[in-house]
C-alpha cells in the first residue's frame, strides 16, 4: 500500500493562524497504519497499547476500525482504572501493580462490572494480590509477564530488556500453582513482549554494520522466543490451566507474532502514530500520523531558523535518536550542537520554503504516546482540512506516570 505524503506547503497553509506550538493527527495517515497493523497480524486479535496513543478519541477511532481490535494493554493501573470509567473495557495493565491503593481501585471498578486484569510474574506479586483481593472479597484475573530477553555470545550479551524472571515452564508453574491456591485470584493470560524484535531499530541511517548485526540478532532471537513460550504454554496446559488469553509482540514484532499459532492475541501501539524511531523498522512501513509544530523566532544566520521551544526528549537510554526530529520542510535538521532545548531549538535549513518569523516547523516526536504529554489537545486533520479538536490524558486532566 502507498499513501501520499503532505508536504510542507499543504501542512503550513491548513494549520494558518493556530498558535504554536500544537500537536496534530492525521487521520488519513493513521487510517493508513492502522490497515497496516490488520495486514502484519495476519488473523490475530490485536490489544491497542494505550501508551502509545493517550488520547480517548483516538482509542475509541482505532477500537471501532475493526472487530480484530479488541481491548487495551494499559501501562498503570490507574489509567486502566479511568479508562474503564470512560466505557472502555478488557484492559490489561502491562507492568506488576504493587500499590495497595491502585490495586483496591482496580478491585472496586472490577466490582462494578468491568474486566481488568493485573500483571505478576512473582510469588511475592500473587501474595500481595491475595491479601487485597480477599480483603475486598473480589475476584482478581492476573496475567504472567514472561521474560522473553535472548542471550548471545554465550549468554554474555543480553539482547532484551531486564523485565520478567519467568524464562522456563518449572518457574512458571510455580508463580501459577501460587495463583491456583488462591481464594480469590485467577490466571486469565500470559504475556511475552519479545523488546529485542518489536522495539529494536535495524533500519538506522548511517548504521548500515550496526543495523546488520540487529537484523542477525532478531533472527536469532524469533525462533528461541517462540519455543520458549510454547514450552511454558505446554507446562500450563499439561497442569490444567485455561488461558483466555496469550499476548505477544509489539508494532515492530507483529509478523514474527502473529506466526505463532498458539499466540492468540498481538499488541500494537507505536505504529498507529508512526513517531521517528518508527520509521527505522526494515520489515514495517508505516506513516507519519502525529507530530507538532513550533514557531521560528528568529534568524541568527543565514541558512539557521530558531525556534521556541521543541526539546520533547524521548524516554530510554540518552542518545540523538531521542530527539524530535524535524519533517517538515524536508531537508530541515537540527544543529548538533544545540541539539532540540527547552526555549529555543535551531533548525538548520537550506531549501526553496520561505522560513520567516513566524513559520511554523513541523516536528515528530522519537517516541509515540510521549508527545501526548506535553500537548493539552490533538487538532485532527482528515481529507486536507482540519475536523475536530481532542484531549490528550493530559488535557483531560490526567498524568498517570
Amino acid at each position: 500500500m502507498s499513501f501520499p505524503s503532505p508536504d510542507y506547503t499543504t501542512y503550513a497553509t491548513l494549520f494558518a493562524g493556530r498558535p504554536k506550538p500544537f500537536a496534530y493527527v492525521d487521520l488519513d495517515a493513521l487510517d493508513f497504519n492502522v490497515r497496516q497493523v490488520l495486514a502484519y497480524s495476519a488473523d490475530k486479535r490485536i490489544r491497542v497499547g494505550s501508551k502509545s496513543v493517550r488520547c480517548r478519541h483516538i482509542l475509541r477511532r482505532i477500537l471501532d476500525s475493526d472487530p480484530r481490535f479488541q481491548g487495551l494493554l494499559c501501562f498503570i493501573a490507574p489509567e486502566a482504572v479511568w479508562l474503564a470509567q470512560q466505557g472502555f473495557d478488557d484492559l490489561l495493565v502491562a507492568y506488576p501493580t504493587i500499590e495497595p491503593q491502585h490495586v483496591t481501585a482496580v478491585l472496586e471498578q472490577i466490582a462494578a462490572g468491568s474486566r481488568i486484569t493485573l500483571m505478576v510474574d512473582s510469588l511475592d506479586h500473587v501474595r500481595r494480590l491475595d491479601e487485597l483481593a480477599k480483603a475486598q472479597a473480589v475476584d482478581l484475573p492476573v496475567c504472567l509477564d514472561l521474560d522473553m530477553a535472548t542471550r548471545h555470545l554465550g549468554g554474555r550479551l543480553l539482547f532484551g530488556v531486564q523485565r520478567s524472571d519467568l524464562r522456563t515452564g518449572t518457574a512458571v508453574l510455580a508463580v501459577a500453582e501460587a495463583i491456583r491456591a488462591s481464594a480469590r485470584l485467577h490466571l486469565d493470560g500470559v504475556m511475552g513482549y519479545e523488546a529485542q524484535i518489536a522495539g529494536v531499530t535495524d533500519d538506522d541511517p548511517g548504521g548500515a554494520v550496526m543495523n546488520r548485526v540487529k537484523r542477525r540478532l532478531k533472527r536469532q532471537s524469533i525462533p528461541e522466543v517462540a519455543a520458549r513460550r510454547t514450552a511454558v504454554l505446554q507446562a500450563l496446559q499439561s497442569a490444567g490451566f485455561e488461558l483466555r488469553f496469550v499476548n505477544a509482540g509489539g508494532s515492530g514484532s507483529l509478523h514474527s507474532s502473529a506466526a505463532e499459532s498458539r499466540v492468540t492475541e498481538v499488541t500494537a501501539g507505536s505504529a498507529f502514530y508512526c513517531p521517528a524511531l518508527f520509521s527505522r523498522y526494515a520489515e514495517y512501513h508505516y506513516e507519519p500520523a502525529a507530530g507538532f509544530a513550533i514557531e521560528v523566532v528568529r534568524q541568527p544566520a543565514a541558512g539557521v531558523y530558531t525556534c521556541l521551544g521543541g526539546g520533547y526528549v524521548a524516554s530510554g537510554q540518552a542518545g540523538a535518536d531521542r530527539l524530535p526530529e524535524p519533517y517538515l520542510p524536508a531537508g530541515a535538521r537540527l544543529s548538533k550542537f544545540e541539539g532540540a532545548g527547552e526555549v529555543q531549538t535551531p533548525i538548520l535549513y537550506e531549501g526553496a520554503e520561505k522560513l520567516g518569523l513566524g513559520a511554523p516547523v513541523f516536528m515528530r516526536h522519537a517516541k509515540a504516546g510521549e508527545l501526548c504529554e506535553r500537548f493539552n489537545e490533538l487538532i485532527l486533520v482528515a481529507d486536507g482540512r482540519i475536523v475536530d479538536t481532542v484531549p490528550t490524558y493530559r488535557g483531560d486532566g490526567r498524568c498517570f506516570l
